[in-house]
């Protein structure tokens, strides 16, 4: 069985398959060893793949050597089936990199962007057998949270629960503002 772990900086997601299919999935906000050693302790596992914007946990270090026989801590020096064309691979995120190696292999010598929103929203652009870099927004979450930390009387506001477009108070125009702004970048994106 194999293991792909993603540390992101807001989730991390956890998955085991076994020949192919997802025998388990984990959504978590902390980085616990027993909690992981908990989800994956019932099977034996052969290989696993770590993808992480962060620095890797000293817990994982102890796991790696101990439970899992082959682990491969993704990184742009990792084997890939595409050029990557980044002018900088060692600042490209491990996420941004590993997104577009998940489209290659389901879209090889395509044209595709691979757009991921998350803490930040990324846009990566895949030609054909060539990743030809992209682009880093703002997620829904950091929007909110600089329109209020850099305003004097902006309240903090999230993507939860319904508001008008436009908006009829200062907690829907928020909403409508950040919510709408990024469905436009998006769909400009996409265009």
């Amino acid at each position: 069985m194999n293991v792909i772990y993603d540390i992101g900086n807001t989730v991390n997601k956890l998955a085991v398959y076994d020949n192919g299919k997802k025998v388990i999935s984990l959504r978590t906000r902390e980085h616990s060893c027993e909690k992981l050693r908990d989800k994956v302790s019932p099977f034996r596992l052969d290989k696993m793949i770590i993808s992480s914007v962060r620095e890797l946990p000293e817990f994982m270090y102890d796991l790696m050597s101990v439970d899992i026989p082959l682990v491969h801590i993704f990184t742009h020096k990792s084997k890939l089936p595409f050029r990557n064309e980044y002018k900088t691979p060692e600042t490209l995120g491990p996420d941004r990199l590993a997104a577009v190696a998940g489209a290659y292999s389901h879209f090889a010598g395509e044209e595709v962007l691979i757009i991921d929103a998350g803490t930040a929203i990324t846009y990566d652009y895949l030609s054909g057998k060539n990743y030809k870099g992209g682009n880093i927004s703002p997620g829904l979450s950091m929007r909110f949270r600089a329109l209020h930390k850099f305003t004097d009387k902006l309240p903090l506001e999230s993507v939860s629960g319904e508001y008008t477009f436009p908006g009829k108070n200062t907690a829907d125009a928020l909403k409508a503002g950040v919510i709408t702004g990024v469905v436009y970048e998006i769909n400009e994106y996409i265009r």
